[in-house]
């Protein structure tokens, strides 16, 4: 079992930076592949980017590619989201989700685990 906690959300204007934090507990962390997904009022939740556990391999939606970095923290069990140039269209709450999938993997369906998510708004 791995609890996911997500915070950093908060209200920003277009162009301002804002970073997210998920905390993980339970399963070990270093070894399980970490994503954040999107979910805009009246839309599916979306992929935005994934982290193999050791770091080494990242991937990014395009909708966000050269504009948002995903990294982790093996030591503090934390995956964080750097979100740069935001946009009002980034306006969503965002999701950590872990995913036990032997390989990279960008869809709902792979995650095994959940955050509450945290809401970020991008006023323009």
């Amino acid at each position: 079992q791995v609890q996911l906690v997500e915070t950093g959300g908060g209200l920003v204007q277009t162009g301002d930076s804002l970073r997210l934090s998920c905390a993980a507990s339970g399963r070990t962390f270093s070894t399980t592949n970490m994503a954040w997904f999107r979910q805009a009022p009246g839309k599916e939740r979306e992929f935005v980017a994934t982290i193999r556990w050791s770091g080494g391999s990242t991937y990014v939606a395009d909708s966000v590619k050269g504009r948002f970095t995903i990294s982790r923290d093996n030591a503090k069990n934390t995956v964080y989201l750097q979100m740069n140039s935001l946009k009002p269209e980034d306006t969503a709450v965002y999701y950590c989700a872990a995913s036990t999938w032997p390989t990279t993997a960008t869809t709902m369906n792979l995650m095994d685990y959940w955050g509450k998510g945290t809401l970020v708004t991008v006023s323009s």
